[in-house]
């Protein structure tokens, strides 16, 4: 490993002409090739069309050029040496889990290799008695459930799709069970990061994995949400929850949006420990019907889950149901047994593809924002008015007890006029949330669509003449959403908006030992710069 990166510090830096051939866009050096291949064996090693296409895109309407060659690493010595080699080249790197993605954080817009990271797939370590545990990039959270059933453990974040457990973590995924049990940033305990060099990271240090800590910054954090740009997770250590002794599953329906989400505030406030509260509109429920073949009215309804023992949950269910019935909700009904909660929710986890299904052809885009609670039934009623007036096929649900909602477009991706459309919503609904002192992403992450959302959320505060060069890697996500680089000096912050066009590598002298995250977005308050 030391001589890797000693050979790779004598080839130089980013001799493009000697591994790259980039007369053509899109084409990497046979030599370069054969570099790769020697690192993981020529089976990981892919440059055919079919599977670049495959790794060039996720879930969302996004679609830009594939990456150049795509990898399988099978340890994290080899994603280290795949990281140094790359970086000695001036080649980017695009870290892939699952694909699941819904904003085209995947998306190699300047080629480069995609680090398939999948084939590291094992769970290392499980701690029962500390409720914690260690998994590589390629176990997915399902997985991980499955392993954990007869444990009497479980980890609760669930995004819908079956992602990485590590690609969830570089984009700050939550779900359904969030309101109770928090996102991905609250439930990652510790974390292993090759960095743009090859460098290994264990951010709270070597096997630890404790519960708290007032040792400096929470470096971890740091990585927490960062979409691939400051390096590769080949490790997380993840925080486990006890698996609940009862569940109930609870259904209302509501004559408005309105009167939907007032009951959720009204929960809340109420301080009924809600383990899940969904909203979906009387859209999203025509088609759940139709698709998960369930019975329920078409009109806005939560679905509400609630764990505890048997007597604790009747006293919940109670309460919610008062609550509810208060702000004129009808057909409330709960389901006890397994197999019909199971039923309910899958019919949610699947409201994408019911929904996809009203136009048959199409593709969907989801918007992904998040207001305090106590703005929420402002905007999703803006929201739904504006849908209507514009005469969008299109729903909306969302993880309402976070604030946090999607309303997902059906559009034509040949209309240019409608994609255009679709994106002046997306935007208008990113800077309505931005003004009722929301977030533009509350969970899908920044990825090529939100890239000037992001600068509005978080740079405008920043006072432009303090803005410094970037000190992150520019190989790492070349081009993509997380367009804020760090740069530490003397523990002094500085942040930077990088538009593709800027993209350099001219600094990557970085001590981490100096890097530290709570204070990263906090250091854009203009309040700390004066």
């Amino acid at each position: 490993m030391a001589g890797l990166l000693r050979a790779a510090a004598t080839w130089g830096l980013f001799p493009w002409r000697s591994y790259c051939s980039r007369g053509m866009q899109g084409e990497l050096s046979k030599g370069f090739v054969e570099a790769l291949k020697a690192v993981v064996g020529s089976p990981h090693v892919s440059t055919a069309a079919a599977v670049r296409e495959q790794h060039g895109h996720d879930e969302s309407m996004h679609r830009c050029q594939p990456p150049d060659a795509v990898v399988w690493p099978q340890n994290v010595e080899q994603v280290s040496r795949l990281a140094a080699l790359c970086y000695s080249q001036g080649v980017p790197i695009i870290p892939f889990g699952t694909g699941t993605g819904l904003e085209g954080g995947v998306c190699a817009v300047q080629g480069g290799v995609c680090i398939n990271l999948t084939h590291m797939d094992k769970i290392l370590e499980l701690n029962l008695e500390d409720f914690s545990v260690v998994v590589e990039p390629g176990v997915t959270h399902k997985t991980l459930n499955t392993h954990l059933r007869d444990s009497g453990l479980w980890f609760p974040v669930d995004p819908g799709a079956d992602a990485s457990l590590c690609g969830m973590v570089a984009t700050g995924a939550s779900g359904t069970n969030a309101v109770r049990y928090g996102t991905m940033r609250e439930n990652v305990l510790n974390l292993e990061v090759v960095l743009p060099g090859g460098q290994l990271l264990h951010t709270a240090g070597l096997g630890r994995h404790f519960r708290k800590s007032a040792a400096g910054y929470n470096l971890t954090g740091l990585f927490v949400g960062s979409e691939g740009t400051l390096g590769l997770i080949t490790a997380a250590t993840l925080r486990l929850h006890p698996a609940p002794e009862a569940t109930v599953v609870a259904t209302c329906a509501f004559p408005s949006v309105q009167a939907a989400v007032d009951s959720t505030v009204h929960i809340l406030q109420a301080a009924v420990p809600v383990a899940r509260i969904e909203f979906l509109d009387d859209v999203t429920m025509d088609t759940c019907n139709r698709h998960s073949q369930l019975n329920c009215s078409v009109a806005p309804t939560l679905f509400l889950e609630f764990h505890g023992s048997k007597q604790t949950l009747a006293e919940q269910l109670q309460r919610a149901e008062e609550i509810t019935q208060h702000n004129g909700a009808f057909r409330f009904s709960s389901a006890k047994e397994a197999e019909e909660r199971s039923r309910l929710w899958a019919a949610r986890h699947n409201a994408w593809y019911a929904i996809l299904a009203l136009r048959p052809g199409c593709k969907g885009y989801s918007t992904d924002v998040c207001v305090p609670i106590s703005r929420l039934p402002e905007i999703l009623v803006q929201t739904k008015e504006d849908l209507k007036a514009q005469g969008f096929t299109g729903a909306i649900l969302g993880h309402v007890g976070d604030g946090n909602f999607h309303c997902i477009l059906l559009v034509d991706p040949e209309d240019r006029e409608e994609l255009q459309r679709v994106k002046a919503f997306t935007e208008q609904l990113g800077r309505r949330a931005l003004a009722l002192h929301g977030t533009c992403t509350g969970e899908h992450g920044i990825g090529l669509g939100k890239r000037q959302l992001l600068q509005e959320e978080v740079l405008r505060p920043v006072a432009n003449d303090i803005l410094v060069p970037s000190l992150s890697s520019d190989l790492l996500q070349p081009g993509e959403g997380m367009v804020i680089r760090l740069q530490v000096t003397s523990q002094l912050l500085f942040v930077r908006s990088l538009e593709p066009k800027d993209l350099s590598m001219a600094n990557m002298s970085l001590d981490w030992a100096q890097v530290h995250s709570e204070h990263v977005l906090q250091a854009a308050d203009a309040n700390q710069w004066k």
